[in-house]
């Protein structure tokens, strides 16, 4: 395990108690039972966003805290224990490293302040299908004189549809499947010509289909180099994954505490279904399994913190066992808990209806096996 500062411990505790006491499941099937169509409770993102979760990444010059991959992926951890529905992660991680990665100085001062207070949320719009493919970009982006005219389609866009800033993947040139041809915008959420539309997730999170008709952005709007995006998106990518991957790793850990406190409660054939030697060996199983994904998950985000060049292989490392992780453990919870386990009244498929959809969000486990499989060079 990583060795943790003492500010990361207290960022740590804090996650840990407020999730607890004000996000609990509870929360979230309220949220999920109220219809909310923006997928997240804005008075709670207002509470996570006063106690900087929003900044961590920032510097301190736009309005942040300045710290680092491993800090918000202890805060996502937490959030994932509860199911906490929030821009967390579409924002506070994956459009702020976009901006940090790439963005100039305009960029950063009218983007990272706004993000730091919960002013502004983004959210990276890159897959058009239902599989996660980030080389086939067919969105075309047509110059037209100091400007980019955008005409296509995306899919599955976590937080697309309240998302002020959208970080767009074009394809300026090449083909379908190249990485050259590439370039990103910054496409505000409510320009002419975007038209979104939430998206009615299995797990009750927020996601949107975007339709690009004639969205004309001016060349400032580049995020990094016409035709040469795919690079800055590949890395953008992988610190969703990591951060994702962290948010998996406590979904799958509270789900296996609440299974474990299950099989020390519940009777069966006059003894506790807990000393049964074949639900011990499952139990084991996951318990092995969840410290060999923690390894990989902090070894990724560690990776970010330093800029690796390992960053790829690392966090495709970490995303893969994730997934397989969360699958294992949700099944499981399931399972183990019988008839009750099938039913709504109890929160084993909430756990396991989120763990399908993270598992397929930036890449399924098949994905990141075939990717990791060819950056070691197989």
């Amino acid at each position: 395990m990583a060795v943790l500062s003492e500010e990361q411990v207290m960022l740590q505790e804090a996650a840990k108690n407020w999730t607890r006491e004000v996000a609990p499941v509870t929360a979230f099937r309220a949220l999920r039972d109220s219809a909310n169509r923006e997928g997240f409770d804005r008075a709670l993102w207002r509470q996570m966003c006063e106690m900087g979760w929003a900044g961590i990444l920032i510097p301190e010059s736009y309005g942040g805290s300045g710290l680092d991959y491993l800090s918000i992926g202890l805060v996502l951890e937490e959030t994932g224990r509860t199911l906490t529905a929030s821009p967390l992660l579409s924002t506070a991680l994956v459009a702020t490293a976009a901006l940090l990665l790439a963005g100039n100085d305009r960029q950063k001062t009218e983007w990272l302040p706004k993000f730091a207070t919960g002013e502004a949320l983004g959210a990276l719009a890159v897959d058009e299908g239902a599989h996660h493919a980030p080389q086939r970009v067919e969105l075309t982006a047509r110059q037209k004189g100091a400007a980019f005219v955008l005409n296509g389609s995306k899919s599955f866009v976590v937080d697309g549809a309240t998302a002020d800033l959208l970080i767009v993947a074009a394809r300026s040139s090449a083909a379908p499947g190249d990485e050259n041809g590439i370039t990103l915008f910054l496409v505000p959420g409510t320009h002419p010509g975007l038209v979104r539309s939430p998206l009615h997730m299995a797990d009750s999170r927020a996601a949107a289909r975007l339709q690009f008709r004639d969205v004309e952005v001016m060349s400032d709007a580049v995020l990094g180099t016409v035709d040469k995006g795919f690079g800055v998106l590949d890395a953008i990518l992988d610190r969703a994954r990591a951060g994702l991957a962290a948010e998996m790793l406590g979904h799958a850990a509270q789900s296996f505490e609440v299974t474990l406190d299950y099989l020390k409660t519940r009777n069966q054939f006059g003894q506790l279904i807990g000393s049964f030697q074949a639900l011990q060996h499952r139990a084991a199983r996951m318990y092995t399994e969840l410290e060999l994904t923690r390894s990989c998950i902090e070894a990724a985000l560690s990776a970010c913190d330093r800029g690796s060049a390992e960053v790829p292989a690392l966090c495709s490392l970490a995303k893969a066992r994730a997934g397989d992780l969360v699958h294992l453990v949700s099944n499981e919870m399931v399972q183990m808990h019988g008839g009750i386990g099938m039913t709504d009244a109890h929160d084993a498929g909430l756990y396991l209806k989120r763990a399908r959809v993270s598992e397929a969000t930036y890449g399924s486990p098949a994905f990141h096996r075939d990717r990791y499989a060819r950056l070691m060079g197989y």
